[in-house]
Order: structure tokens, then sequence, then C-alpha cells
């Protein structure tokens, strides 16, 4: 029986670098033998590459697509600095102090690797679609910042994922029912207003 991701959202951020890491020698699932690192401008494209040769090579394999952004990182968060508003200061101007500049925190331009979105923008093609699934969570445990939650179908029973800021947290699937469409019948219908000609 086959495995499906269903329902999917991520809001992972990690740095990029930590990303290339993790793909050094990568524990993958044993439906794949490797995978591809393609990027193109501001766009992370990792594809699954089958083991099974008996699938085609112009099958589309899954593949996570992130969305790569630059952010400044400080050496020591700005709010902690004197005068600052974490700092000794109590957070408003000190006039008359004109004369002492304020020092430079150290700082750099990091890119970050940003796995945002529902399933489609995040994980796409079905082929190997699950055992890419289960790279993402790897992925999702090295990420500091973000969540990755998801509903799957594993041997055909559902279950639910949930990884916030790289730790794994209790998750359950919840069955609602969707909200009827509204047809409109108390609404006011507009081609047949009397006030309108």
């Amino acid at each position: 029986m086959t495995s499906r991701v269903f329902r999917l959202h991520s809001t992972l951020e990690l740095p990029l670098e930590d990303v290339y890491e993790y793909f050094e020698d990568p524990d993958l699932p044993v439906e794949m033998e490797d995978i591809d690192i393609t990027r193109r401008n501001n766009t992370l494209i990792i594809s699954a590459v089958a083991a099974d040769e008996s699938m085609s090579k112009y099958t589309p394999t899954a593949q996570l697509k992130a969305s790569i952004t630059e952010n400044r990182v400080y050496e020591e968060e700005p709010e902690d600095r004197p005068g600052g508003p974490g700092g000794g200061g109590g957070g408003s101007p000190q006039w008359g102090t004109l004369e002492e500049e304020e020092e430079e925190i150290e700082s750099e331009l990091v890119e970050y690797a940003c796995f945002k979105g529902d399933r489609e923008t995040v994980l796409q093609n079905t082929a190997l679609q699950y055992p890419m699934f289960e790279v993402l969570c790897g992925i999702a445990k090295i990420a500091e910042k973000g969540t990755l939650t998801a509903v799957v179908a594993v041997d055909g029973e559902l279950h639910a994922t949930r990884i916030v800021d790289g730790e794994d947290r209790p998750a359950s699937v919840n069955v609602v029912e969707e909200p009827k469409e509204d047809d409109g019948a108390n609404g006011v219908n507009w081609r047949d207003n009397k006030f309108i000609s």
C-alpha cells in the first residue's frame, strides 16, 4: 500500500548553509537513491532521485521548493545593548550623550531557505512524494524557526505530523464538517430588483 501526503503547511526557515550541510550525508528513505539540489536565482529546488530503475527518467519525481532570502544576523541582539529596550537605559533617548558614539554591532547577511506555503507550493509532484515528505521532516527537525504540519496516510491509516522550532509536538487528525456554500437565497437579487432600473 502506498503512503500519501494529503495536507501540508510549512513556515520553516533555516540558513541555506544548514540545508546544504544536511544533504552532505543525508539519511534518505529507501525509495530514494539520491537528491539533486538546484538553485535558480532566489529559488532552491531539491528533487528526489528514484532508487527504482524501472521508473522512467521522464517521470517528474517529488521536489521541495524553497525561496531564498537574505536576513541580517547580529552577533548580539540589539535589545541587549545598554540604552536599548532591554538594556540599562530604559529605552528613552539620552539627551546630551551625542559625544559618545554608539558601538556598531557586528552583523552579517545570511541567506535563508524558506520552505513556506501549502503542499503544492512546498512539496510538488506525486512520484516519491511521501519519501520526500520524510526528507522535509528531517529538515524541519534542524530548523530553529518555523512549523511543519501535515496529514498523511501510511498503510491506509491517517497520521498527523507537527514539528515546531525543530521539535516533534503532539498532533491529531480532526474530522470537521466543511462550511456549506451559501446559495444566496437570503441575499438581494440585484438583477430583478425593482428599485434599480
